[in-house]
This record gives structure tokens, C-alpha cells and sequence, in this order.
């Protein structure tokens, strides 16, 4: 009988838990989520509901209609009517009620800990303010964490279809609200941004075009990840690792297409932010039985599971678990636990927080 000793001293049997078991295990494991645009979070019903508030018209007749209009072929077509859905985002409490909503039902999920993605050129370059962004987010961490006993953290993204100045300049903006060593502005006292990403078209905007700002944000002591390896070649990955010097990859799929590749992210623990649904609706796979999410685990990699934009990609974190396990059934219990144990050690939390969340885990597994 083959026991997995895990780091909380917990024996479990993995090879005695039933496959048929897995959707429960999926849906009641605690997890942390690390890539989920949080703009794309919003429901068509929350849509058309802060239209009306904020009187903003919509090219939609109803709900009905808008979610019909999800129809994607590739990322450019997503990011068409990704971006007509923010327009909706004008005040403080916009922000606060579509980050509260994304975090009830990560909590439904058994999400203890999400880092949300934020685009605040997608709101500045409308005359939305940044701390309106940033104060409307930031307010909905600190009810989640109370509330819902769900942490949060923010990770601002620079828009990368967008110039390098164009970076800097939001940078310069959100300098009062950073957490660093070396801010003391009082804004970022309850500012819960924690690092920078890099997200938007990766075809034709690669990682080094942002080296220079990428180098700033480290001097600032801020975390760095970026996406690379969604529609972009492995050389993206490589450069984020080697120019941007960024801590994950978001997305990191392409990686399997070079052996060496692998290896260093196998080696260096670098972790990859996988998100299955958003990958067949974006056409990344056809079909989720195409997917390589087992191939990366299998390769040694901390991969973990992800929503990436929920509203627009068929569902939230636990629906990307069951769906990738029924569609890849070499994907084991052994799987679900190490894509849950791969979040706590990606997170850009203390080693305490995540020794806790990992005996919360084993418990689980360790239960059935």
C-alpha cells in the first residue's frame, strides 16, 4: 500500500481513494487562486446592473443578449468585448462590488487566498482615477478577508499592447498605494497590491518590451509575474524569466515545446498559472481532453489550477477542476492534492500562512 508522507507529517493513501471521489475532493479542497482578471469577473447581471447605476449605455438589448455575444475565436476577439464590459466600472464602489462578488464565490469554492489581476489603464485612459480603482479593490480584500475569511492581495497589470511609457506613467500614478520598503505614502496603508503582471495581446508584444519598467517594480521590491506562453512561443517564457526576472509564468502552456525549457522551470520551482477553460475557449486546445495540464504535472512542474476571466470562460475555479479531471482521466487524486499544494507554495504569502493552508489540505485528502 503506497502512503504519501506529506509536509504536515499527514499520511494519505492516494492510491486508495476512488476516481469517483475526485469531484468531491476538487470542489471541497482548499485552494488560492493566482490568476483571475478581476474585471473579468463580471456577470452580465452585474454588468447591466452598474449601467443602470452609473447611466452608461450598453450595445446589448438585455443579459440575454450580452452573453450571447461570448463568442470568441482567438484572445484579440475576448479582449473586444472584455474591454466594453469595463466601461461600466466608474466609481469607488463599482469596484468594491464587482471585487466582493468574484470573492463570495471563490469562497463557495473553498478558495482561502486569491491574488487578483487589476488593469488600470482600462479604467484611467476612460477618466476613471486610479485610486478609485485601487480603494474600491482594495476595500472589497479587506471584506473578504473578514467576511468571508478569504485573503486577497492585488496585482497591478500593465497593458502590453500598450507602450513602455504608457507603463511607467501608471506606475508613477500608483506609487502612493504601492506596499514596498520603500513607500510610506499614507494611501498604501490599505493598498493590498502586492506585485505587477503583464496580461493583454501577446502576439507581437513580447516580454522584454516592458524590461525597463519590469526593472523598476523590482528596485521597488514589488513581486513580478507576467503572462507568456498562452498564444506566444516558449522564447516569451524565456524572456519573462530572463529579462523581466518575473517570479511565475501566467498561463506557460507553450513550455512543453522545449525540453530545456522544462527542465529549468522543473528545476527553479518556477510556477505556472494554468487555466484550462479559458484555454479551449480561446482555442489554445480544441478541447479540454487535449489539454497538457497532466503532461505538466508529470513533467515535475508547479502548475496550478485557475479561472483566468470567469464570467467569459464557463466558470469560476472549482467548475476548471471538474472539468479538466473529466476530461483527462490519467488526472488522479495525487494530481488534485499537488495542484492545490502548488498554489499555497506559488502565493505570495508568508511560510506560516502556507503551512497552515497545507495541513487544511492533507486534512481533507487524508479524511476520504
Amino acid at each position: 500500500m503506497a502512503f504519501f508522507l506529506s509536509g504536515s507529517d499527514t499520511m494519505i493513501d492516494f492510491d486508495a481513494i476512488p476516481h469517483d471521489r475526485l469531484p468531491v475532493l476538487l470542489r471541497t479542497m482548499p485552494k488560492a487562486e493566482l490568476h483571475i482578471h478581476i474585471e473579468g469577473s463580471l456577470e452580465p447581471e452585474l454588468i447591466f446592473a452598474l449601467a443602470q447605476r452609473n447611466g452608461v449605455a450598453l450595445p446589448y438589448a438585455n443579459v440575454e443578449a450580452l452573453r450571447a455575444a461570448y463568442a470568441f475565436t482567438d484572445l484579440q476577439s475576448f479582449l473586444d468585448i472584455y474591454y466594453a464590459g469595463a466601461s461600466v466600472l466608474l466609481e469607488e464602489q463599482d469596484f468594491f462590488d464587482m471585487g466582493l462578488a468574484y470573492f463570495e464565490r471563490a469562497a463557495a469554492d473553498n478558495v482561502v487566498h486569491a491574488e487578483l489581476f487589476f488593469d488600470p489603464q482600462t479604467h484611467t485612459d476612460r477618466g476613471v482615477p486610479i485610486g478609485t480603482v485601487i480603494n474600491g479593490l482594495s476595500r472589497a480584500c479587506e471584506t473578504a478577508q473578514r467576511e468571508l475569511g478569504v485573503s486577497g492581495a492585488l496585482i497591478l497589470c500593465f497593458l502590453r499592447h500598450l507602450s513602455e511609457e504608457a507603463a511607467f506613467a501608471t506606475l508613477d500614478a500608483a506609487m502612493p498605494y504601492l506596499q514596498t520598503p520603500l513607500q510610506t505614502a499614507p494611501q498604501s496603508a490599505r493598498s493590498r497590491i502586492v506585485g505587477v503582471g503583464l496580461d493583454s495581446s501577446e502576439r507581437g508584444n513580447p516580454p522584454e518590451k516592458f524590461a525597463r519598467v519590469f526593472e523598476r517594480c523590482r528596485e521597488l521590491g514589488l513581486h513580478l509575474v507576467a503572462h507568456a506562453g498562452e498564444e506566444g512561443p516558449p522564447a516569451y517564457i524565456w524572456s519573462a524569466l530572463d529579462v523581466l526576472q518575473v517570479e511565475r509564468i501566467d498561463h506557460g502552456v507553450a513550455c512543453l515545446g522545449d525540453p530545456a525549457l522544462v527542465a529549468r522551470l522543473a528545476a527553479e520551482r518556477v510556477p505556472l498559472t494554468v487555466c484550462p477553460l479559458s484555454n479551449v475557449k480561446l482555442r489554445v486546445y480544441p478541447t479540454m481532453d487535449r489539454h497538457n495540464l497532466a503532461a505538466l504535472l508529470d513533467a515535475g512542474l508547479c502548475a496550478t489550477v485557475n479561472s483566468d476571466d470567469p464570467a467569459y470562460f464557463g466558470g469560476y475555479i472549482n467548475q476548471n477542476f471538474m472539468e479538466a479531471f473529466a476530461a483527462l482521466p490519467q488526472l488522479t487524486a495525487r494530481h488534485a492534492h499537488r495542484l492545490a499544494a502548488n498554489s499555497f507554495e506559488a502565493a505570495f504569502v508568508d511560510a506560516a500562512t502556507k503551512a497552515r493552508w497545507n495541513q487544511m489540505l492533507d486534512k481533507v485528502f487524508a479524511a476520504d
